[in-house]
């Protein structure tokens, strides 16, 4: 990890040396090793996809991260695993600080994307008021969400992202309410884009990532981010966990442009959703009624599909 040029207990910068160093974005260090993240964290492998998609477009970024694990991935003042500007902000205000660094970049006439880099609990929870109000603007910025369904930092407490029957710190016999369906609600906001995105799926991800650069005003990505230490799984099995939930239906993906017109990327193969909850001690045994399940994921496929084929997104000619 580098320590941090100029800041408050240093300020003749002699930690960093006696310039603070220009670092660029690259795939190398958007996140760098020395970082605290769990083994297998979700959020992990994301923050490098999204470091190699914006080293291919040759993009460099902000990030504005709230209070969440994203945050603390940095490590111990005065040393950073972010090789790019990143703002700590409060848990309920990412999107509206984003909003000010994005106002300020344009003044200036500067180049660079700013990024919101926040979990469920800072997206669907207590950050959502100012979330909105940014899209309600059409700020141009882009807010990632990585899901991990859980308030992950402050020991695995339920979010309104987690799924019904989790056993969580707050919910000890599993969550009773269904989860959420942050997209749709960001969708109602008519903001230029919004997708869901895969760990498992990487070419998806990188097109998607590169779509969101390409357009201006408020993006929004969300991300299936398996937390090992709050779902109870095998570190090793992160990336799998994601390509099963989207293989039965449970997680899809699928992109929304003005929240009038869909496509949907892949259909799911609709495999058995037991293997994905088996695999993640949160969920006891015979507490998902699978069949339930089975078919709330095919109805939620079937009416985007119907809005795909409904309200198809038309690509130009440019982004063929």
């Amino acid at each position: 990890m580098t320590a941090l040029s100029g800041s408050p207990r240093d300020p003749s910068g002699t930690l960093g040396g006696p310039e603070a160093p220009a670092i660029p974005c690259t795939e190398e260090c958007l996140l760098r090793p020395g970082n605290t993240n769990c083994g297998g964290c979700g959020m992990g492998v994301g923050l490098t996809m999204l470091g190699r998609a914006l080293a291919e477009a040759g993009e460099t970024c902000t990030l504005a991260i709230p209070a969440c694990c994203g945050i603390v991935t940095a490590g111990a003042f005065p040393t950073t695993s972010y090789g790019v500007p990143t703002v700590a902000t409060t848990f309920a205000s990412a999107a509206a600080f984003a909003s000010g660094i994005a106002s300020i970049r344009d003044l200036n006439e500067e180049t660079g994307q700013v990024i919101c880099w926040a979990g469920d609990g800072g997206t669907y929870d207590i950050g959502i008021a100012t979330l909105s109000a940014a899209a309600e603007r059409d700020e141009n910025i882009i807010y990632f969400c990585y899901d991990n369904e859980i308030y992950g930092n402050t020991g695995g407490q339920r979010s309104s992202a987690t799924p019904p029957g989790a056993r969580t710190t707050t919910t000890p016999l599993g969550k009773t309410e269904e989860k959420k369906d942050i997209l749709a609600i960001m969708a109602a906001h008519r903001i230029p884009y919004a997708a869901t995105l895969s760990i498992a799926h990487p070419e998806d991800f990188a097109r998607k990532i590169h779509t969101a650069l390409s357009i201006s005003g408020m993006r929004f990505l969300l991300m299936h981010s398996p937390c090992p230490t709050g779902w109870k799984s095998e570190p090793s099995e992160s990336v799998e966990l994601v390509r099963q939930a989207v293989s039965s239906g449970l997680f899809l993906l699928y992109e929304v442009w003005g929240g009038r017109t869909y496509r949907m990327n892949l259909e799911p193969a609709w495999t058995d959703p037991a293997e994905y909850y088996r695999r993640q001690r949160r969920f006891g045994d015979d507490e998902i009624d699978l069949a339930a399940t089975r078919r709330i994921c095919r109805e939620r496929f079937e009416r985007l599909k119907v809005l795909a084929e409904e309200f198809p997104y038309e690509e130009t000619r440019a982004e063929k």
